[in-house]
């Protein structure tokens, strides 16, 4: 998968995760849906202050990630950012290669291909493995 899960099927995974967590889940308990949030990488739980203080970044190194399409945050309803734990990991890696001196730029594009590559070759593990194993 493209790294940019928060891009159309991020956003169709987000927005049904949130639709899924505020509630849309008949006969759900309300334990379940708390407990579903701790274990999903893509749930958008992070504002963007929070995100950029446990980056140690400035909020518009986080808007510079977005501008360059690394990651697409959330909106709420009051419009504010909201970054999953998937797109913390994307943006700490950039922030380490921007740190050694890459543009930010080439750093995303970088991302991208690795995040691509790691995709491919788990479909290629998954095919190679026999059923049931």
């Amino acid at each position: 998968m493209d790294q940019r899960r928060s891009t159309a099927e991020g956003d169709m995974l987000a927005q049904g995760r949130i639709a899924d967590t505020a509630g849309s889940r008949a006969g759900s308990r309300a334990e379940d849906r708390f407990e579903d949030r701790f274990d999903d990488e893509d749930y958008p739980a992070y504002s963007m202050g929070a995100a950029a203080e446990m980056l140690g970044v400035s909020p518009s190194f986080l808007r510079a990630l977005g501008a360059a399409k690394l990651i697409e945050p959330i909106r709420s309803s009051g419009g504010h950012r909201r970054y999953s734990r998937y797109q913390l990991r994307l943006a700490a890696r950039a922030r380490e290669l921007v740190d050694q001196g890459t543009p930010v730029e080439a750093a995303c594009r970088i991302i991208i291909l690795e995040d691509q590559l790691a995709e491919a070759l788990r479909i290629n593990n998954a095919r190679d493995r026999p059923a049931g194993h």
